[in-house]
């Protein structure tokens, strides 16, 4: 018999016709109340608020009042959840006047605080029963809980009533739910994957980074392994930046708020911007964008069109205000660093430089072997005028422009109409990590306007002032977001060329092999790579364990042989082959990996 889902009062329809993801959808939604069934019948006392589905699953809050959910408590209410499931309940729909959902739930604030807000008139108020357990909802459900064999609670955390820190801090249980066995299984080793890639975990373990109540939440602190890191990846991108042209420089982490009301972004953007401070006669706001710095830099001398274009970088910290709950490890912090800069450029040299930033970031992804991205174009709709700076020509020719440099280098592309920003079109590059959905690592994005709200300029051909066009680009988008997303990536093994540590090189024996270890290490050191010696006085397995555990690209093992030869034995990480050189030898094979950002 197939199974059926109810939609609403009298009217079914069979399971096959359903969309997978709607079919899953259904399953989850039912699979909350029966959570909040087995929590009412461990704990008679608990309130709910809402549960609802998430693309992870679902969750539900519940007000438990002194009690607090342990990881002993998801075991116990699994088991009752069983037990419910195979005693095989109908779900039964009812649908009520709001004066008798009022009435019938009386005794909960939480049910009350909903069914106030609703209007009858326009609202079907309805409850789904099964067995012992009536609760509040739009449905639709399964037909029966006896269809609800197939899952698991993941984990809980607390949530504050309506998302407010001003209310109540109800629990959280969050869980998952599948058709089949096979499914659920695969699903948890999934989430195990996505556990062993968080980078939080990886940067902990691998002392990257730390975080601390006394900084604040969201202000991460970068530790020796993570600032070389950081090192490497500012000393690639500013290499290949210099190629192009560009000019680095340095601007406060702060402005005034004039400045801001210039630039525009303290009418439009203040909501994402620290509060402000006043400091003797002047009031200054923590900068959440560089982009008027560089205005007032280029602003700072006379500039002939034969000078443009003129292209200013900077690795900037910039300040924005992200909810408490919101914040995570390096991937959304509130402080963070972005690879910025802005070319300015007379409208003519809009394709070639917009060409040379696609072009860049192409480059950069071949390098850190990402494959799996997608480029969309945020245009504008030409019906809306008030949304949009007014200028037609502008703006399409501006538009066609990035259209030819797309088409003509061959890439996939989607456009997204209406999506602009108000001052000009933007390209986003969205990457699918190994954890999570899809992030935007680098943009371009053209302005037509902040240059004419700076007054800018440059001397045309003939003589007079004309204002200048600016391309915001950032290519690792923030070093922070770029470091989540590579730790994400290569699980912590870092490619030889950004590893903290290079080499590692362990004495077999210290009594008899110390001393050549200790040259070997001296001499790499000397080179320039960044090298540890393992001295302890552990047994060699011990050590070669630990190194696999700290993912060190190489590791260097020296016993008697190589004392006697003069020799370097080498495992590459994820190896137990273990190889036998010269010095020399090694040497340029380090060399190679490294110019091969292998």
């Amino acid at each position: 018999m197939k199974k059926r889902f109810f939609l609403e009062k009298g009217k079914v329809i069979d399971m096959i016709n359903i969309k997978e993801n709607e079919r899953l959808s259904i399953m989850n939604h039912s699979c909350a109340h029966l959570l909040a069934q087995a929590v009412k019948r461990l704990y008679p006392n608990a309130l709910f608020w809402v549960g609802p589905v998430i693309e992870e699953g679902f969750y539900y809050d519940i007000d438990l009042g002194d009690d607090v959910i342990t990881e002993e408590d998801l075991s116990k209410l699994e088991k009752e959840m069983k037990n419910i499931s195979k005693d095989g309940k109908r779900i039964v729909r009812n649908e009520l006047s709001k004066s008798d959902a009022l009435e019938k739930f009386k005794d909960d604030p939480y049910k009350i605080d909903l069914i106030s807000r609703m209007d009858e008139n326009d609202t079907v108020i309805s409850c789904y029963t099964q067995g012992d357990f009536t609760d509040l909802c739009r449905g639709p459900h399964v037909e029966s809980v006896k269809e609800l064999k197939h899952f698991k609670l993941i984990k809980f955390s607390g949530a504050y009533w309506k998302g407010d820190a001003n209310n109540k801090m109800l629990q959280r249980i969050y869980g998952v739910c599948f058709d089949s066995e096979e499914d659920l299984n695969n699903h948890l080793k999934e989430l195990e994957e996505l556990k062993e890639r968080d980078h939080r975990k990886i940067g902990k373990n691998l002392d990257i980074f730390m975080s601390h109540d006394l900084v604040g939440k969201g202000m991460p602190l970068w530790l020796p392994n993570g600032s070389i890191i950081r090192k490497q990846l500012e000393n690639y991108i500013y290499e290949k930046e210099q190629k192009l042209g560009y000019s680095h420089v340095y601007t406060p982490c702060v402005g005034t708020v004039d400045l801001y009301k210039t630039s525009g972004h303290w009418d439009h953007y203040k909501e994402n911007m620290f509060p402000s401070m006043k400091v003797d006669e002047e009031e200054f706001v923590l900068r959440p964008m560089n982009c008027p710095h560089h205005m007032l830099v280029y602003g700072n001398a006379i500039h002939s069109y034969k000078e443009l274009p003129i292209k200013i970088g900077e690795f900037a910290t910039d300040f924005r205000y992200e909810a408490s709950g919101a914040v995570k490890g390096l991937e959304r912090v509130r402080c963070m660093c972005q690879n910025d800069a802005h070319i300015f450029v007379t409208a003519d040299q809009i394709k070639e430089q917009f060409k040379e930033v696609v072009n860049l970031i192409l480059d950069v992804y071949k390098d850190f072997g990402l494959k799996n991205y997608k480029f969309r174009l945020s245009l504008r709709d030409p019906e809306d005028k008030h949304k949009y700076f007014d200028d037609d020509e502008m703006w399409n020719n501006a538009e066609d422009r990035l259209r030819e440099v797309l088409n003509e280098l061959k890439v996939d592309y989607t456009e997204a109409i209406g999506e602009a920003a108000f001052y000009g079109p933007k390209l986003d590059v969205e990457v699918k990590p190994a954890v999570g959905p899809e992030v935007t690592l680098s943009t371009c994005q053209l302005d037509f306007l902040l240059p004419r709200r700076f007054e800018l300029s440059y001397i045309d051909q003939n003589g007079e002032k004309q204002t200048p066009v600016v391309l915001h680009r950032a290519i690792f988008g923030t070093f922070d977001r770029f470091t989540a997303f590579l730790l994400e990536e290569t699980k912590g093994i870092l490619p030889l060329w950004c590893s903290p540590v290079q080499v590692n090189v362990i004495p077999v024996n210290n009594k008899y092999h110390l001393d050549y270890a200790a040259s070997v290490y001296d001499n790499l050191k000397q080179i320039g790579f960044r090298t540890n010696l393992d001295s302890r006085e552990e047994k060699l397995g011990y050590k070669l364990r630990e190194a696999v555990v700290k993912k060190i690209p190489v590791t260097v093992i020296l016993g008697q042989n190589e004392v006697d030869n003069k020799s370097i034995s080498y495992r590459l990480h994820g190896s137990e082959d273990t190889t036998t050189v010269t010095f020399d030898e090694f040497i340029n094979m380090l060399n190679d990996k490294i110019k091969n950002r292998d």
